[in-house]
């Protein structure tokens, strides 16, 4: 089996550079994921964010998640659930405007090195999208420009716990599903193992690697490169032992962002667009039922969708 695609982001300002877009390249077409190293947000400022998000958990959330797993009595369960995951998780929301300062229960010095954490691994999506464009030949700023919408980019972050499972081959920590989004960027737990990604077939770990990000492709991107880069099916297996941290932070189009098929990546001949035409909200609206399903349905739900009645009017600038 192929090694899990790593990229060392220092090599992009050496003699390495051409390598290392291969490298991308590489990965977003035949992967949909990738991990990043030396990608410029410092060691100081993870291990703060890694810590402080730990003894949030053990403070605030261990009890409620186990008083939710009594209540529903999954430690018994005899059959595969099928219906829930076994996470304990809450939601930062950093674009376009924050509700950090809305959280219940998070410490102040928490709060803060959250939003400093934010805009580091905004920079850092900014930063791929970029190269991205760059690989496909795109016009330099076009990814952030689809994105913008009229209002800017959503920006949120989900915190997900996995704690020890006595049931890991009946409860899945996330059931299998592709992201909605565009670009995530994932600070997962470098000791406790359990996302994988279905490749060719099979569950392929994602490896846990101190100080490094996870980057993987969502939905928008799919349909933005007309299929070039797909989305991937990912999950989360539980673990008897240990307690999985997973900071996945999704930097998504605007809520009404217009989302086709890049022109540049199309052949002249309309019929080539396999993609629909459609604004991210509404994607987003359909997605929430039907997340844990295959996303080729979901897709042709959007070509049926009627947009005699939206604006397709020119992107916003930044």
């Amino acid at each position: 089996m192929e090694n899990f695609p790593v990229v060392d982001m220092k090599n992009l300002n050496t003699e390495e550079r051409g390598a290392t877009m291969e490298k991308i390249k590489d990965a977003c077409e035949n992967w949909g994921f990738f991990e990043v190293v030396n990608h410029g947000i410092s060691i100081e400022l993870m291990d703060r964010v890694e810590r402080l998000t730990k003894e949030h958990y053990k403070r605030c959330m261990e009890e409620r998640f186990k008083e939710m797993v009594a209540s529903k009595g999954l430690e018994c369960a005899e059959s595969e659930i099928n219906d829930l995951d076994w996470e304990s998780t809450f939601f930062l929301r950093h674009l376009p405007v924050s509700n950090i300062s809305d959280i219940p229960d998070l410490a102040q010095d928490h709060r803060k090195v959250m939003k400093d954490f934010a805009v580091e691994l905004e920079k850092l999506a900014e930063l791929v999208l970029e190269l991205v464009c760059e690989n496909l030949g795109l016009e330099k700023g076009y990814l952030k420009k689809v994105f913008y919408g009229s209002k800017g980019p959503n920006f949120g972050t989900k915190v997900s716990n996995y704690p020890p499972c006595p049931k890991p081959e009946l409860i899945k920590g996330l059931r299998a599903h592709t992201d909605a989004g565009g670009i995530i960027l994932l600070f997962q737990d470098h000791k406790v193992s359990g996302l994988q990604l279905l490749k060719d077939g099979h569950w392929i770990d994602v490896p846990p690697m101190r100080h490094s990000i996870v980057i993987n492709l969502g939905d928008q991107l799919e349909v933005i490169t007309n299929g070039k880069y797909k989305s991937v099916m990912h999950r989360v297996i539980t673990q008897t032992d240990g307690n999985r941290m997973s900071i996945a932070s999704f930097y998504n189009p605007g809520n009404d962002a217009v989302i086709a098929p890049a022109e540049a990546l199309v052949k002249e001949d309309e019929s080539s667009k396999v993609y629909p035409k459609f604004v991210f909200d509404d994607y987003m609206k359909l997605y929430a039922g039907l997340k844990f399903q295959a996303k080729e349905p979901r897709f042709e739900a959007m070509k049926a969708v009627d947009s005699s009645n939206v604006n397709f009017g020119p992107i916003a600038t930044v």
